[in-house]
């Protein structure tokens, strides 16, 4: 019985968490993101060696380079660990980061930080 419960005790610390996209952006916000690029001065390379690789790249029909950067860190509700309940669905919340920087020719043109809550649910709980 004490092994029963030692696994579901491990499984429950296992699954509560999930983090996903450029993880540089973790501990950044508007403000430290503005700390690091300037428009008008700040070089792609610059942006590479703070943030990476971005996850997505486009091109404006202007032909300016488009960068973005994603970060989410996600925890399961308490929904997600009541008996039976948990059957017809479960949910998470968290926090969703994005940047996304416009460049022209090789350095910053314009740039955009967000942070936003997120939640998602399957099954009753959408």
């Amino acid at each position: 019985m004490k092994k029963l419960a030692m696994i579901a005790i491990c499984a429950a610390l296992l699954t509560g968490c999930a983090t996903s996209g450029n993880d540089s952006l973790r501990d950044h916000d508007e403000r430290s993101v503005s700390s690091y690029i300037v428009e008008g001065e700040t070089t792609k390379s610059e942006v590479m060696e703070v943030f990476g690789a971005p996850y997505d790249t486009s091109f404006t029909d202007g032909g300016r380079e488009i960068w973005e950067y994603a970060f989410s860190d996600m925890s399961a509700d308490a929904v997600a660990y009541i008996p039976v309940v948990n059957w017809f669905g479960t949910s998470a919340s968290g926090t969703q980061k994005k940047l996304t920087v416009m460049f022209e020719d090789d350095t910053v043109a314009r740039y955009s930080m967000t942070e936003s809550d997120v939640r998602t649910g399957t099954g009753l709980f959408k």
